[in-house]
């Protein structure tokens, strides 16, 4: 097979992963599934070059070192979005509990003053 082929199929492979990630996958899962089919890419490509097998060696561990880098850089975003989308969510809660407390006692007081005013 020349390497022209081979970058035909690897391109429909990967086209086909991204495709069936795009479907399957959201959110995080997406990030998750295009950088794990970037690592397998650059293994095939790095596989499939004219290079001797330590050279080969070196380069898939450094890709792999580089894509797991990435791979942690965006879960740690992720988690650091979901962190604060829960403190948003508890800041707006804590608001909507204060406000119904004092809707109430404002309704309390207006009861209260109603039942005074009828006696």
């Amino acid at each position: 097979m020349d390497r022209g082929e081979t970058g035909k199929d690897f391109a429909q492979v990967m086209e086909m992963i991204v495709h069936i990630n795009a479907k399957t996958m959201s959110g995080n899962k997406v990030i998750l599934g295009v950088i794990s089919a970037a690592v397998v890419g650059a293994i095939i490509g790095l596989l499939v070059a004219p290079e001797e097998g330590a050279q080969i060696r070196k380069k898939i561990k450094k890709k792999t070192n580089s894509l797991a880098g990435d791979l942690i850089d965006a879960l740690e975003k992720s988690k650091q979005s979901a962190k604060d989308a829960a403190e948003n969510l508890k800041e707006e809660g804590s608001a909507l509990k204060d406000e119904a407390v004092n809707k109430a006692a404002e309704y309390t007081d207006t009861a209260k003053r109603e039942f005074n005013d009828f006696n």
